[in-house]
């Protein structure tokens, strides 16, 4: 992990007004948070969840072959390794598992349960790295870990059963990123080898569906295009993702991740899924979670921004620097 360059006193990146990250942040967790939507029509128009995820996984192919080529990343991959390449394998299984989870939440009507999972999710990896990379965790950091899995554990009481939707969600995409941390690869050639992975299944899954009258791509104008945009709705946030992730600071990237589950809810809410008194319990539970979480980057991003402010002008805090002219 690199360390990020010091920021101005926005805190938005090295240069300050430059604010083209931010917007791509933001641009990609609020794709990631309405691309709900895009399910829910695609089901109305007749396609069934694991045919979404075959043709989101189809069409995703070309439009990050194309990125790759775009952003002059082809020659990587006739450097990767066997090693990477079986690496590339589980995440593209993982991947596939947190895709159809997902969208067969969302077509089931468990579009709330589904924003559960990503709101714990950053949770969850700071746990991961704590016992899987001896990353150290601050006491502020487990009452966060404390309080989302008190949240899940309502919510499991809440829905009369075990949350699997969630933690599956989250285990998924935890175990995905854990993966791809350790896979030397770039974001965009990885997802790349993983369509590529997935894609005879995928095809063969939606030749089975047509040859047994199932499928919809093709039979109606609306159904074809949904399925056709569900690529580009796949590929494009990654991208933003991959430019912001690299000039943003990790702490304006933590606050921005919660977007993502935040809208889902709503989708999830506006789409008429019921909300019991514990439901909305368990909800506060991980809410303070993750304003526990936030907060700890928050104040641990002002530290560093005061202690780069020190290094550099000494007598800053003693009101001695005059201002240059």
């Amino acid at each position: 992990m690199t360390i990020p360059e010091p920021t101005s006193a926005t805190g938005i990146g090295p240069q300050g007004g430059d604010r083209i990250p931010v917007f791509a942040g933001l641009g990609c967790y609020l794709a990631w948070g309405l691309l709900p939507i895009l399910f829910i029509w695609a089901g109305r128009v007749g396609a069934g969840a694991f045919e979404i995820v075959a043709w989101r996984t189809i069409w995703s192919l070309p439009c990050v072959a194309a990125l790759v080529f775009i952003t002059g990343q082809a020659a990587s991959l006739r450097r990767l390794r066997p090693s990477t390449w079986a690496a590339l394998a589980l995440s593209s299984f993982l991947i596939a598992v947190n895709w159809s989870t997902y969208v067969w939440a969302v077509s089931a009507g468990r579009t709330i349960s589904a924003s559960l999972g990503y709101y714990i999710l950053p949770l969850l990896n700071m746990a991961a790295g704590a016992v899987l990379f001896e990353e150290r965790i601050s006491r502020t950091g487990w009452i966060a870990v404390a309080l989302a899995a008190t949240g899940v554990g309502l919510q499991g009481l809440a829905l009369g059963e075990f949350p699997w939707v969630s933690v599956v969600l989250a285990l998924s995409f935890c175990g995905y990123g854990i993966v791809r941390k350790k896979a030397a690869v770039e974001a965009q050639v990885g997802l790349l080898v993983e369509c590529l992975i997935l894609f005879a299944p995928a095809v063969a899954y939606t030749v089975w569906l047509s040859h047994n009258g199932h499928g919809v791509f093709g039979v109606t104008p609306a159904a074809t295009g949904l399925l056709m945009l569900c690529g580009p709705a796949t590929v494009l946030p990654l991208a933003l993702f991959a430019f912001a992730a690299r000039r943003l600071p990790l702490s304006v990237m933590g606050f921005l991740q919660f977007i993502s589950p935040t809208l889902q809810f709503m989708v999830g809410f506006e789409a008429g899924e019921s909300l019991t008194p514990l439901r909305i319990l368990s909800f506060g539970f991980i809410w303070a979670g993750v304003l526990t979480f936030a907060g700890q980057l928050w104040f641990a991003r002002a530290g560093a921004r005061k202690a780069v402010l020190q290094t550099a002008s000494p007598n800053y805090l003693k009101g001695t620097t005059r201002r240059p002219y």
